[in-house]
């Protein structure tokens, strides 16, 4: 059996419950040996928004994984100190794992934006994606191109799920996850009165090491 590993990008800042719930979601749906999440160093695509340090960011996700035995967090962008494009990192996964069946993770954010990638056609067709919809954002398929269309398996609404062997990458649309959190709205919240209200949307260990740390103020 080849194993399941899916990989999820992100500038995670903070991550907060509807990270990790997607992440406990697809393990179970898809039948994951491993969930990873893929923190960037700066996305390329908020080149103009500072995210805070990598240390407190990875910290963070240890803190907030850190009782799931199948869930990790890969270094591979962070150790790079540099903005870096899914275009190059996927082929260094699909590398670095062979014999694996790669899952890409996105957001229905990501998925809407995805014509401003770099090379975002061959980013799509490289590797399985899941694009994770989210409450707001409407999934359609118009902006992308047929060769990407002929591989979108939409699994929403559906108990039709991929459990058996994928003979070719795919781009699968799941509705499995319905939490409408957001780290800007968390960063948002944190600075309007230097507090965390919304508490019940971070892990715990999460929101007190921003508040030891005073992050986002």
């Amino acid at each position: 059996m080849r194993k399941r590993v899916a990989f999820y990008g992100g500038t995670f800042d903070p991550v907060h419950c509807g990270h990790i719930m997607v992440a406990e979601r697809l393990l179970s749906l898809f039948r994951l040996d491993e969930f990873v999440f893929l923190p960037a160093f700066h996305a390329p695509h908020k080149a103009d928004t500072k995210p805070t340090s990598a240390y407190h960011r990875f910290a963070m996700l240890a803190l907030a994984t850190a009782d799931e035995p199948r869930i990790s967090i890969s270094t591979l962008e962070l150790d790079r100190a540099e903005k870096r494009y899914t275009v190059d990192t996927l082929p260094e996964l699909i590398e670095r794992h062979p014999d694996t069946d790669l899952f890409f993770v996105m957001g229905a954010d990501s998925w809407t934006d995805i014509l401003a990638w770099r090379e975002w056609e061959k980013v799509l067709l490289m590797t399985n994606h899941i694009v994770v919809t989210r409450p707001g954002y409407e999934i359609g398929f118009e902006h992308v191109s047929e060769a990407v269309r002929t591989r979108i398996v939409d699994l929403r609404n559906s108990d039709d799920l991929p459990h058996k062997t994928i003979s070719s990458p795919s781009i699968f649309i799941t509705d499995a996850v319905s939490q409408n959190v957001s780290a800007t709205g968390i960063r948002d919240d944190i600075r309007e009165d230097d507090k965390l209200d919304r508490v019940s949307d971070v892990p715990q260990e999460v929101a007190k090491y921003i508040e030891k740390y005073e992050l986002y103020r």
